[in-house]
């Protein structure tokens, strides 16, 4: 009786403190599990590293996340909180090794970030945007920092515009510490650890977010790449029902991606017990949740990333594990098990080209034939196989980077790679996702293809996210087209805004069905256009049915 008079006290007093106080005074939130102090700088204030979870250390590692413990200390909320345990990713770029370290990476590590404008008028509760992070060098699923981002151009933008928002932020764990997959992890109930984590943190949002002037009943869930898929399969999940967590979606270079079961993956669970000195252990599990927290990262680093020769076949990655996933993603999609919510989604033109240097040793037809085959289709047929070789031919000037001819062929497949690797994982699953949903709900789609002079690159991966944050400080397009959505679950602006955008109208995907059309980012800014969605139509129709049809 006596805790729950004191959090009800701390709810009321906690109306007062969120507002504006006197000048002087650092702003506060008072929650269950803290006294916390924020800072404002000009138009924004900032609470930064507020625990939404227990530590998930000892007995909690692989864990579901847990609520925190209550507290009435004062803490401050000044700078962001440690990032989860990083994945070494040794990058092989063109002329010089680099190897990105996380400086600042715990286990203890589920923080959230919320930054809003420094001036809300009492009472008012503004709509939320919610970024779930992708890779730091879009390295999906295995690191990633929510300080990567932190958010205040979206939301100083929204200011300009007239539309103000909330920008939430979280971390949530990876790699084998958020999505261990094997037998044992099935049995234990605890896969995709790491989509729970982002659903924890979903719901701190709808106890919580009003005590920031926030409106929980107006989130909008925002990602990049492995962000991006995170949005879908949230989206997916108890057979679609949000349970009143998110209202509206924006996924950029991610969508709902086929899956296995989680027992596929079960070579990296028994890599892991070997590399740990656990396969002796009567309990592999329980052993790995007590071996050092150094000992495990090491190993972590001993499985396959992104830029190794199996490239997006990644090693720690969202499964059906019957619990969070019941079923492969795309089922759900195609049984129309997904929520029925207005969502924006979009790639950008070259998107398998980063993930195509660890590769550059296939150099022949048979040589790519054989890497489709056992690297992505291991269950394809050879016919099918030979479907995808003749839907992807060795021709440069058909390869990506697209449209630029003969020129930038590292080697004599690797516009070819980059090309079916871009489709099969990110181009083909979106315009998959589209062709279902976009007939049970609002849907817009983005195509950019800015920066194609990039050598070797072109459009890249991830070379958008400074286009939808506002980095760039120059034609905003991305960003007004989210701030939009996020207060109106439309990207279309009102016409006398202040957006480039609002003179151009963004029709929805499905407004034409021989030709749907997408917004596309054209070089150079702000050049926009809509042209169709119908690029390489064919081939991925190979993909997409091949896909369907060998997993199950």
């Amino acid at each position: 009786m006596l805790v729950s008079t004191l959090i009800s006290t701390i709810a009321l007093a906690s109306v007062v403190v969120a507002v504006p106080v006197e000048r002087g005074i650092p702003p506060t939130v008072i929650l269950p599990n803290g006294i916390f102090q924020g800072s404002t700088s000009g138009n924004l204030t900032s609470f930064l590293g507020i625990p939404y979870a227990q530590p998930p250390v000892g007995k909690l590692r692989f864990a579901p996340p847990q609520a925190p413990s209550f507290s009435l200390a004062i803490k401050q909320a000044t700078s962001f909180g440690a990032s989860c345990i990083q994945q070494l990713d040794p990058f092989p770029p063109l002329f010089k090794r680099m190897e990105k370290r996380a400086t600042n990476a715990s286990e203890d590590c589920l923080f959230v970030n919320v930054i809003r404008p420094a001036n809300i008028p009492f009472l008012k509760q503004l709509p939320v945007v919610f970024w779930i992070y992708g890779g730091k060098r879009n390295s999906g699923f295995e690191d990633g920092d929510s300080s990567n981002n932190p958010g205040n151009t979206v939301v100083q933008r929204s200011i300009d515009l007239g539309e103000p928002v909330i920008y939430v932020s979280v971390n949530y764990r990876l790699n084998a510490f958020g999505f261990l997959p094997g037998k044992e992890v099935k049995a234990a109930g605890i896969g995709n650890i790491g989509l729970r984590d982002q659903r924890f943190a979903l719901e701190w949002v709808q106890k919580f977010i009003w005590e920031f002037g926030g409106d929980a009943s107006k989130v909008t869930i925002w990602g990049q790449s492995a962000g991006a898929i995170s949005v879908a399969l949230q989206m997916l999940t108890n057979d679609g029902n949000t349970q009143g967590l998110f209202r509206g979606a924006f996924m950029e270079s991610g969508s709902p991606i086929p899956a296995q079961d989680i027992t596929t993956g079960q070579q990296y669970y028994d890599q892991l017990v070997q590399n740990t000195g656990c396969a002796s252990s009567s309990d592999t599990l329980e052993c790995l949740r007590e071996v050092p927290v150094d000992t495990l990262v090491a190993a972590v680093n001993e499985s396959p990333n992104l830029f190794a020769f199996q490239s997006l076949t990644i090693a720690w990655k969202p499964l059906v594990d019957g619990v969070f996933l019941k079923r492969n993603p795309q089922d759900s999609v195609a049984q129309g098990l997904y929520a029925k919510i207005p969502f924006v989604t979009g790639d950008v033109d070259d998107e398998g080209t980063i993930f195509s240097v660890g590769n550059k040793n296939i150099t022949t037809d048979d040589e790519f034939a054989n890497y489709v085959k056992t690297n992505y289709v291991s269950g394809a047929t050879d016919a099918q196989v030979a479907q995808i070789v003749q839907a992807y031919p060795s021709d440069p000037t058909a390869g990506s980077p697209y449209d630029t001819g003969t020129n930038n062929q590292l080697t004599p497949e690797f516009k070819r790679l980059a090309s079916f690797q871009g489709d099969l994982v990110f181009q083909s699953t979106r315009r998959f996702f589209l062709q279902t949903a976009s007939k049970t709900q609002n849907a817009w789609s983005y195509l950019y293809k800015r920066g194609k002079a990039s050598p070797f690159f072109g459009a890249s991966h991830g070379s958008e996210v400074p286009e939808f944050y506002g980095a760039l400080g120059t034609d905003f397009i991305g960003t007004d087209a989210l701030v939009n959505f996020v207060n109106t679950l439309n990207p279309n602006g009102p016409k006398n805004s202040i957006s480039l955008l609002s003179a151009l109208d963004w029709p929805q995907w499905a407004s034409n069905s021989t030709a749907p059309p997408l917004l596309t980012f054209l070089d150079p800014a702000p050049s926009i256009s809509i042209t169709p969605d119908t690029y390489r139509l064919e081939a991925m129709n190979v993909l997409i049915q091949i896909s369907r049809a060998i997993i199950p």
